[in-house]
């Protein structure tokens, strides 16, 4: 019985600060993570993943800090705890260097927001609507509805091509006529085909220009701006009506075709020998 009286004399103190010190750490913990939650989710700029990421980081910080402060009440020399913490960190950083780049990466990705989910993006070689930034992968759709799970070292270590990013886009057609028909005409109907389509904007203003003298056709180039979301159905529609009104202006789209002329039986002779 004495020497119960003594452990408790002894250790009882320290036990119920142990225990206090774990609750109000529980509290801060709980506390500290609350208020980076909701102090970031003012930020507009800050991603809704990274703002779970750095309140979860921010509460397991204070726990790991309460329990130090718990031992160092029932005197175990915390230094070397501290130490050997550290040497394991860094075993496992190590050998984890290429999980946690690309932990570090999406981190950068979540903090700097090259792209958001939603965007239409092109990165690492790959093509898709972004679904979700995580901290390891970002995950990408493709327009055939297929999946793709990207380390994020690999996106965010090469150049990011965003075609959502803005909210307008400038539709590139060409157009190739045959050197015989009416150019004035044609371009005349290919602005008014622009005008007529309330997806094309008026500023920057349709240009239709000619770009080249190619071997088998003068080739008009077509630039059309228009809303980010318009962008595929207008190139898609505006092709097609194309096609359809040159033919019904009797303006061919000549294929690539070679004209070869014979100039007296001796100039047929060598093409045959040829």
């Amino acid at each position: 019985m004495n020497e119960i009286q003594a452990l408790v004399a002894t250790y009882g103190v320290s036990v119920i600060g142990a225990i206090a010190v774990l609750v109000v750490g529980w509290i801060l913990a709980g506390w500290a993570s609350r208020a980076v939650s909701t102090g970031l989710g003012k930020v507009e700029k800050v991603d809704e993943t990274l703002r779970g990421f750095l309140a979860s980081l921010t509460r397991y910080i204070v726990l790991i800090f309460t329990v130090v402060a718990v031992l160092n009440r029932f005197g175990v020399q915390t230094t070397s705890i501290i130490a050997v913490l550290g040497a394991a960190s860094l075993a496992i950083g190590l050998a984890l260097q290429g999980t946690l780049s690309n932990v570090a990466a999406g981190v950068m990705l979540l903090f700097f927001r090259p792209f958001k989910v939603g965007d239409y993006v092109e990165a690492g070689g790959l093509a898709g609507t972004v679904k979700d930034i995580g901290l390891f992968v970002t995950e990408l759709s493709t327009p055939d509805n297929v999946q793709i799970l990207a380390p994020n070292s690999q996106i965010w270590g090469s150049a990011v091509k965003n075609y959502s990013f803005h909210e307008t886009r400038r539709v590139d057609l060409v157009l190739g006529i045959a050197y015989e028909d009416d150019l004035d005409k044609a371009i005349g109907l290919v602005e008014a085909m622009a005008r007529a389509d309330g997806r094309v904007l008026d500023d920057p203003a349709p240009m239709v220009v000619v770009g080249e003298l190619a071997d088998s056709s003068v080739n008009l180039v077509i630039r059309l701006w228009c809303n980010s979301a318009d962008y595929w159905p207008l190139k898609f529609d505006m092709m097609k009506a194309l096609k359809q009104r040159m033919d019904t202006e009797g303006i061919s789209i000549p294929y690539p075709q070679r004209t070869l002329h014979v100039v007296g039986p001796a100039a047929a002779s060598a093409v045959a020998a040829e």
